[in-house]
């Protein structure tokens, strides 16, 4: 796939994973359309780009309200006539044991997040996507495949969306793209400060340190846009997560007891 002139939206823009792909792409030539809550980093953002000579624009969103994010779509198509990819960068997670959770009614934020929110998403772009015969990058991790120890709500989120767009593949039968980036931890993303805590709230600056096995962002996102050029269905980043499947058909203990290892070492 050219990048050039693709028209990308991309929730999640103002941090993280999807700040970087916003920057990155727009300087291979695509048309970025940035989604976030604040209004202030979109500007921020937006600015940076186009300093770079890139083309882009910010649409204020929260993808947990269906209104917004038709919105989103509506914005887009009225200033590029279409959509080429849609990036479902937006995310929140979790690091509790379940048993010492105290306020439970954070899971409704993972779900909203994590799944509902790019529900919203892609059913009002699927129209254009379609059109185009364009492309739905879901940053996934490794939990939506597997079970992970202190992820319980985050993990369920996950494996929805992981459902919702293998079924939604399987309908549209080659009409649209898909793209799922099954993700380890990624250094220089605020998703361990922004994770709920047992107490509901977010936990903010952490004492927990990354592991070996962690992927720097710049590393993750050249992959994650390499996947999108080379039209992959699937990258693993790292490379190691590939195994998961094989290890949880035939080794389920054994893998279980690694995930527990890594999380309690971190």
């Amino acid at each position: 796939m050219d990048l050039v002139d693709k028209v990308c939206v991309i929730t999640g823009a103002s941090s993280g994973i999807g700040k970087s792909l916003a920057s990155k792409l727009s300087l291979r030539g695509a048309k970025v359309v940035l989604a976030a809550r604040r209004n202030s980093k979109l500007e921020e953002i937006r600015e940076s780009i186009e300093k770079e000579g890139g083309k882009c624009f910010g649409v204020k969103t929260d993808i947990t309200k269906k209104l917004e994010c038709k919105n989103l779509i509506d914005e887009t198509i009225n200033h590029y006539k279409k959509i080429d990819i849609l990036i479902l960068a937006a995310g929140v997670s979790m690091w509790s044991p379940f048993e010492k959770i105290s306020d439970i009614s954070f899971f409704d934020d993972l779900m909203a997040t994590n799944y509902t929110g790019a529900v919203h998403c892609v059913h009002a772009a699927l129209p254009s996507l379609i059109s185009t015969n364009g492309m739905i990058v879901s940053c996934s991790t490794a939990q939506a495949i597997v079970g992970f120890t202190n992820h319980s709500g985050y993990a369920a989120s996950k494996h929805a969306l992981h459902g919702f767009l293998d079924t939604l593949e399987m309908e549209l039968g080659g009409k649209v793209k898909f793209l799922e980036t099954c993700l380890g931890w990624i250094k220089g993303t605020n998703m361990r400060s922004n994770a709920f805590g047992p107490n509901g709230k977010k936990m903010g600056e952490t004492k927990r340190k990354h592991s070996s096995n962690s992927v720097e962002l710049d590393v993750c996102v050249e992959k994650i846009i390499s996947a999108i050029v080379i039209e992959k269905e699937k990258v693993y980043i790292p490379w190691k997560l590939k195994l998961i499947p094989f290890l949880d058909l035939f080794f389920g203990k054994f893998l279980r007891n690694k995930i527990n290892k890594a999380v309690h070492s971190e």
